[in-house]
């Protein structure tokens, strides 16, 4: 039996629903998992807004700001104009110290931020060390 042509319009249709459809639930998942740059002075400047969305703060660590506490540290980050008071929930990286350019990674909390991630921003120049060879061949 061959298919009409209503058979195969009302298929045409159910496939076009599917593809919106997949295409519609990829997008609010796209959008749900990024997460945006801002510096502190836009941060503070859309903070306003009442957004509890999670972005990155991008900025540099004002010299002796840094407070650690049991499992919590405490510091405020620059870009030159605005500063902010980040709370960061965890261990820094190793290579977090004043004046080193960070991204940290969170929502408002009020008028600070808390952070659970931080990420330290470096060049791309990467040299590994050099290494001595101290074993003999024998």
């Amino acid at each position: 039996m061959k298919p009409t042509r209503r058979s195969r319009a009302v298929y045409m249709v159910a496939a076009v629903a599917c593809l919106g459809a997949v295409a519609y639930l990829m997008l609010v998942s796209f959008r749900a998992n990024v997460v945006y740059y801002r510096t502190p002075t836009e941060a503070v400047a859309e903070r306003s807004g009442g957004s509890g969305n999670r972005f990155r703060l991008a900025g540099q660590v004002v010299a002796g700001s840094i407070e650690r506490g049991d499992h919590v540290v405490e510091f405020d980050v620059t870009d030159g104009d605005t500063t902010v008071h980040v709370a960061h929930d965890g261990e820094p990286p190793q290579m977090f110290a004043d004046e080193v350019p960070v991204v940290a990674e969170g929502r408002w909390d009020g008028d600070v931020f808390a952070s659970d991630r931080i990420m330290i921003r470096h060049g791309n120049d990467y040299e590994p060390p050099e290494v001595t060879s101290t074993s003999t061949a024998g």
